[in-house]
């Protein structure tokens, strides 16, 4: 599709982009569209050739370091020598003396409230408005819908509501409310009748009796109780009339009449422009920022069809209550919205610079998505402390945070914002981040307000860095090797020891498999136990479920726990996971490259044809993974990695590929725009990239697959 252009000073602007900015973006704000332009122009021009500049950077620091490995070839690699390397060509920097991050005006949600972070396509806004919606989840639905109550003794979920399957859900309940809002005696299983609160005085008498924080009452009856635990509200809803027939056509099969137990859950949302969206040009760049203005004027909306029935989906409204002291009690309705815009790599095609180059993607996000928040600041829907929050991914070692820290201080001046209004959080998930993360958090000490890890883009660089040192271990293999358990806890060990505790998150990453939530409970809990005050869920249901950990353990005791532990090891954290003597079968290999390459074609796909960004993609065994362009990343670089030391073939692979596109066509036959990638491989562009990304994945910049993803769905668009 042909795109036209408007020059406007020295920029060449898509006019979709040009009508989005002037007639939505800035409508109703200080900022006129030629002010804005102008000082947007002016700032873009200064800032790009730093952007190139630190590009190249990472380039000659990769050849460094393939060249070192080369030389050293068939030894053992020494640490010491290996450290004063990275020292000399700059990678490594030196450590500076101790600070603590200084941000100021961050939300509670961020400070003082632990909790499920959900990371949503802001491409979606249907998506985005469920994940907005999810700070207040039922606990009763996301029990009786998942696995976490097994199907046996007839608790089956069925067509139609089952009250044996009910009666499960209420005891699972009961369970949790009598583990963490105890009474003074007896059990909430033991209550028969809606407790009562007269004169602000509930006569429940709770173990303790600060948990209790205000009310709802309806015909004189009490219709909702709001208790805390851990700084999390739970707001049991009791049906007053014994008529609601949400879950029980017949009626309420509790005895207490309690409706539901609904649970704050995902306190913080991501929303992404970035791994999970398909966004290549202005077309698609507008649909994301259109959703994220959508959302901090509060008036974004989806319209859909289900089971042949008309829905809108809005913003919920704020919740009300009583106080226990009788005063208005306002709580906030949805989650904390932050906005995760793109690295410093990729280029997009929506404005070209003086030179005809394309803009960087990630200063076109900066300026756009905080002038959306502008709207936000006026009247305080998504941040009461009037602070804009960016999390920004991919950056390689300090020199790229202190960019960024650059980058918004000129979207600050161009916006008339205050300086640090502002806030950076850190993904810690590239090499040259984790081994220097110390001095990356200095030059963000006044904007950081969060860090976090991502094993998957950090294992895609960890291969692709030291893709010389030799065949890597398999990925299986690569969350019990001794640099990832150092990644871990350094990001922790590190956060703690510059004052995040009580001021800033610390995060952990992805649940993939958003149908095994039973697996999740067993496991997910350890993120806490790790130190993290938010881990990541792929859906509200997750968030409803995981939050339930955040009950158990209180995770400001826990981190002070853990500072006293000793903090992980630099020399760990550069254990190469290079495999010793490798002996593999044929089978083992082949295994490992049938299960990489089923999941790479099974995302990339959807990715070219569909534009579908992040999607629920079934592995080789069939079970649902919720994929992102890391997953891609890993993948790709394993497999290039092992025909590089001549683990496989480029012939075998090839084979492989083609046989397990067979399997994927058949995995996606249901999906009626679905495009087959079999048995005319030469004309499905979707293989081509597939193959492109393991074939040519040696040779990408840091094995991101952005430039090949994007080039070739431009392909398919056009």
């Amino acid at each position: 599709m042909k795109r036209t252009y408007t020059k406007i000073n020295n920029l060449s602007v898509a006019n979709e982009l040009i009508n989005f900015v002037n007639n939505e973006l800035l409508k109703n704000t200080k900022i006129s569209p030629e002010k804005f332009w102008l000082r947007f122009d002016k700032a873009v021009h200064e800032l790009t050739p730093r952007n190139k500049e630190l590009i190249k950077i990472r380039e000659d620091l990769q050849k460094k370091i393939d060249e070192w490995h080369i030389q050293n070839k068939g030894n053992e690699i020494n640490l010491e020598k290996y450290k004063n390397f990275l020292k000399e060509i700059g990678y490594l920097k030196e450590v500076g003396p101790d600070f603590k991050i200084k941000t100021k005006n961050i939300d509670q949600e961020i400070t003082s409230i632990a909790g499920p972070q959900l990371v949503v396509p802001i491409m979606n806004e249907r998506y985005a408005l469920n994940a907005a919606n999810a700070r207040w989840m039922s606990l009763y639905d996301s029990l009786y819908g998942t696995d976490i109550i097994p199907e046996t003794k007839g608790a089956v979920i069925g067509k139609t509501y089952n009250p044996i399957r009910g009666q499960k859900v209420i005891e699972y309940a009961r369970n949790f409310l009598d583990q963490n809002v105890p009474l003074q005696n007896g059990s909430w299983k033991d209550i028969s009748e809606i407790p009562k609160v007269n004169d602000n005085q509930l006569n429940l008498k709770l173990k303790n009796p600060k948990q209790f924080v205000g009310y709802v009452k309806k015909l004189d009856h009490l219709s909702s109780l709001l208790l805390i635990n851990n700084n999390l509200h739970i707001d049991i809803i009791f049906d007053i009339n014994n008529s609601l027939e949400i879950h029980n056509p017949e009626g309420n099969q509790d005895n207490a009449a309690i409706h539901d137990v609904i649970l704050e859950s995902a306190v913080s949302t991501i929303c992404d422009n970035e791994d999970s969206v398909a966004a290549v040009d202005a077309e698609d760049k507008v649909i994301c920022y259109r959703n994220w203005l959508g959302l901090m004027k509060g008036n974004l909306n989806s319209t859909f069809k289900k089971n042949g029935k008309n829905f809108e989906r809005k913003l919920n409204p704020d919740r009300n209550y009583t106080s226990k002291d009788g005063k208005s009690l306002k709580l906030h309705g949805r989650s904390l919205l932050l906005i995760r815009n793109v690295g410093h790599l990729m280029t997009n095609p929506a404005i070209t610079l003086k030179d005809g180059s394309e803009i960087p993607e990630g200063i076109m996000d900066a300026f756009i998505t905080a002038a959306a928040c502008l709207h936000d600041i006026n009247k305080k829907g998504n941040s009461r402390t009037g602070s804009i929050y960016v999390v920004k991914p991919k950056m390689h070692g300090p020199e790229e945070t202190a960019f960024t820290d650059l980058i918004f201080t000129k979207v600050e001046e161009v916006l008339e914002l205050e300086k640090y209004v502002c806030k950076i959080g850190i993904m810690d998930e590239e090499r040259r981040t984790s081994s220097n993360l110390k001095e990356c958090i200095r030059t963000l000490e006044n904007r950081v307000f969060f860090i976090n890890t991502g094993f998957l883009d950090r294992t895609g660089d960890e291969m692709h860095t030291s893709m010389e040192a030799g065949p890597m271990i398999k990925k299986g293999d690569m969350k019990s090797s001794k640099w990832i358990g150092a990644y871990e806890n350094n990001n922790v060990d590190i956060g703690l020891r510059c004052g995040f505790s009580g001021k800033a998150q610390i995060g952990k990453g992805m649940w993939a498999m958003p149908d095994k939530m039973s697996d999740m409970m067993e496991q997910k809990i350890s993120h806490l136990k790790a130190g993290a005050n938010c881990a990541w869920v792929p859906s509200p249901t997750a968030a409803a479920l995981h939050t339930l950990h955040y009950h158990e353990i209180n995770i400001f005791d826990k981190q002070k726990e853990l500072e006293k532990r000793e903090a992980a090891k630099l020399d760990d954290l550069l254990t190469i996971p290079v495999a010793d003597r490798p002996n593999w079968s044929i089978e083992e290999i082949n295994s490992e490259i049938s299960n990489s390459s089923q999941t790479l074609l099974g995302y990339v796909v959807r990715w070219i044809d569909q534009g579908v960004g992040c999607s629920k993609v079934p592995d080789i065994n069939n079970i649902g993974l919720m994929e992102d362009r890391a997953t891609l990343r890993i993948s790709s670089q394993h497999i290039a990695n092992w025909i590089h030391h001549g683990i496989c073939s480029s012939k075998q692979v090839l084979e492989i590929m083609k046989k397990m596109a067979k399997i994927v066509d058949e995995q996606n036959k249901g999906d009626r725009l679905y495009q087959n990638m079999s048995p005319n491989f030469d004309k499905s562009v979707a293989f081509k990239a597939a193959c492109d990304l393991v074939f040519h994945g040696r040779t990408q910049p840091s094995g991101y697959t952005e430039p090949l993803l994007h080039l070739n769905r431009l392909i398919k668009k056009n």
